[in-house]
């Protein structure tokens, strides 16, 4: 039996959505991907890590991530006698 399952692949500033089908049978390693998903994969991570995102995007989607920063704001001095 499978079922669909959505695997995320980050490599650097990149990561990829990518729809694969997961194996279950009765066997201790169950669900497992087959080995064209884990192909799949494999060729998504090499795209993204070459910064090949035309060749990433026809397996899935594909996100450019940006680091967020906090506002760094000084906390008040603290009231007399608290």
């Amino acid at each position: 039996m499978t079922r669909k399952a959505i695997k995320i692949v980050h490599e650097g500033k990149y990561a990829a959505e990518i729809s694969v089908d997961l194996v279950e049978d009765s066997g201790g390693w169950s669900p497992y991907l087959s080995l064209a998903d884990k192909n799949k994969l494999d060729v998504v991570r090499t795209a993204l890590r070459a910064g090949d995102i035309a060749a990433a995007a026809k397996h899935g989607l594909v996100f450019e991530l940006l680091p967020v920063s906090a506002p760094v704001t000084p906390h008040p001095p603290a009231a007399p006698g608290a």
